[in-house]
């Protein structure tokens, strides 16, 4: 697979995690906690196999076209995914910025057991233009597994 989502480790309410595009590391992510029964907007998305998609109508929009004029075409949208909607990649540092997508660093913290990224205008400056690449590309495919190391 092209792009791939690799969690390493969990923190009392948050998931982090490792994105690789084409098997070289891009940058760390960050997401709510894994759980069994979905919480809306505090729950990791599943793992599996599911596509990237450019979102240009969501809310996000907007605010992402103001922040980056140059760079925003739209949000970068991981779909298919099942019982949950609108779950983009984007900027933000703590599990309570999340809403249930993932937020992209160059670095992270752990403090009073939860992950932190950080630098995360700076890791999305980053990966926005490769990711939006794919949404463009043949092989849109995203995989998300678990391979939890510490």
């Amino acid at each position: 697979m092209r792009t791939k989502i690799v969690r390493v480790a969990e923190g009392k309410q948050s998931t982090l995690s490792h994105l690789y595009i084409d098997g070289i590391f891009q940058c760390f992510l960050l997401e709510d906690k894994i759980r069994a029964v979905k919480i809306m907007k505090q729950t990791a998305i599943p793992t599996g196999s599911f596509y990237l998609t450019l979102n240009t109508w969501g809310g996000k929009n907007k605010d992402y076209a103001n922040k980056f004029p140059v760079m925003h075409r739209g949000m970068i949208e991981i779909d298919g995914l099942p019982t949950f909607d609108a779950v983009y990649i984007h900027i933000g540092n703590t599990f309570t910025q999340t809403a249930g997508c993932p937020l992209c660093g160059l670095s992270y913290i752990k403090k009073d057991g939860d992950y932190q990224v950080l630098q995360s205008t700076e890791a999305y400056k980053m990966i926005y233009p490769k990711l939006l690449e794919i949404t463009k590309s043949n092989d849109k495919a995203i995989v998300i597994e678990n391979n939890f190391q510490f």
